[in-house]
């Protein structure tokens, strides 16, 4: 008679570090003798990794505890847990308000989740929410379990310490903490010999990436992004390298010309404003005005002609004005973004924005502001895609297309979706398509 191997499943949510997370955790459990599984019903343990940043994000992951909770009735012998942001913000809520909760664990214990499943079935609560200053998973082999064996994500900092009046991951994450330069490479070579032909560096602000690295020499010295950035991408020609997130206040001209170099730097850069106006720059706390900002966007045309730029822009924030929405939709303008990721915005909880500012815009004058912003993003976006409309372009074919597995999708270097006929082709080759028509969204050729 042969023992049950335990299954695992991992549901995540939020940011593409969330993703990553879940990919060190599957490897921790995985090292402990889980396999992992597709469906929440089959699995003995089920880990959600939350998200934090916006109070909708939290409100779908009490929706979907209450669903859990449902299926643990059904299942007593279930495991439920809840990692990630949320583990490190609401503990006390989770596990007043969720019974049915068995293991709480915030983003830098991790490595303590098996003894805290142990404790879970002994009867006890595991729950662990020290945020660790040292703690960055270096070592750690993610197994990636949802890939599609094309693309992965690579962290290579955690943590934030820029304090941004409105945001929690200083809160939820702690403070910044870059890397190892030599693990991150190594993880980097063990994807491309497991056959990947892409990686996106994360952190929460790469441009202030710094780690000790020993040289050709064995000396020890100070590796930055832009030095990082250059290794990542002499390790291969033929993988694909992108980052995020990038900050105004730190992208140097350095990383652009390290970019411009390398023809496998992906030339698409996603430089979050939040705003267009420099008196509500200076309450969020962004460190730079509306006139900085624009350099940096001066300098990524003059060195990377062909560079897309994407952003993150907040609807509402407090006192926000009409003028101070004008000033934003007139540098979304005078950007001319490719994409943007838009909210409106959402208090969060002890926040310095929480704590010395009133939420003063009323809800329906942060959604009116918002689709304004929405309605002209989607302008710009048609407008950025309509001249690669009847080019050749190289796309990197990453899956098929929501409509139909006749159909592949990829993204070119700029980060613009093509969808294309899937004919002989397969995922994970180049290929060179000439786009006919496009929509906001998309580049179609047919």
């Amino acid at each position: 008679m042969t023992s049950h191997t335990p299954l695992l499943y991992i549901e995540t949510y939020g940011c593409q570090m969330n993703v990553n997370d879940s990919e060190v955790v599957a490897s921790l459990m995985c090292g402990q003798g889980y396999a992992m599984c597709s469906a929440a019903e089959s699995a003995d343990l089920v880990l959600v990794n939350t998200c934090s940043i916006r109070e909708n994000a939290e409100q779908r992951v009490w929706g979907r505890l209450a669903e859990l909770r449902a299926l643990k009735r059904k299942k007593p012998q279930l495991m439920l847990g809840v990692i990630g942001c949320m583990a490190e913000r609401l503990k006390e809520q989770l596990l007043e308000k969720e019974q049915s909760v068995d293991v709480v664990v915030g983003p830098d214990a991790y490595r303590d989740l098996p003894n805290l499943v142990s404790m879970a079935k002994a009867g006890q609560k595991g729950v662990n929410v020290e945020l660790l200053r040292e703690e960055t998973y270096a070592e750690i082999e993610p197994v990636r379990y949802n890939s599609n064996g094309v693309s992965a994500f690579v962290s290579i900092m955690r943590g934030c310490n820029n304090a941004c009046s409105y945001c929690v991951v200083p809160y939820t994450r702690g403070a910044e903490r870059s890397r190892n330069t030599q693990s991150i490479l190594r993880e980097v070579q063990a994807l491309i010999s497991g056959g990947y032909k892409e990686v996106t560096l994360l952190g929460q602000n790469v441009d202030s990436y710094r780690a000790l690295a020993e040289d050709e020499n064995g000396k020890t010295e100070t590796c930055n992004f832009a030095r990082l950035l250059d290794q990542v991408a002499l390790l291969s020609p033929q993988l694909r390298v992108r980052f995020s997130t990038s900050h105004p206040k730190d992208m140097s001209n350095e990383v652009l010309h390290v970019m411009a170099q390398h023809r496998n730097i992906c030339k698409s850069i996603h430089l979050p404003a939040q705003s267009g106006s420099t008196r509500v720059l200076e309450l969020m706390h962004r460190k730079y005005t509306r006139e900085e900002y624009l350099e940096r966007i001066a300098a990524i045309r003059s060195i990377l002609p062909a560079c897309s730029i994407s952003t993150d822009l907040i609807a509402g924030f407090c006192t926000e004005t009409e003028d101070d929405h004008r000033q934003t939709l007139s540098l979304m303008r005078e950007v001319g973004y490719d994409f943007a990721f838009m909210f409106m915005y959402s208090e969060r909880p002890n926040t310095k924005a929480a704590r010395r500012y009133k939420d003063d815009v009323p809800e329906e004058v942060k959604m009116r502001r918002l689709n304004e912003i929405i309605a002209l993003q989607s302008e710009l976006s048609l407008k950025a895609k309509l001249p690669y409309v009847g080019k050749a372009l190289e796309v990197l074919a990453e899956g098929f297309s929501k409509k139909s597995n006749e159909q592949l999708f990829g993204r070119t270097s700029q980060n613009m979706v093509v969808v294309f006929p899937r004919g002989s082709h397969s995922v994970g080759e180049y290929l060179t398509v000439t786009p006919t028509r496009c929509t906001s969204a998309t580049l179609i050729a047919d």
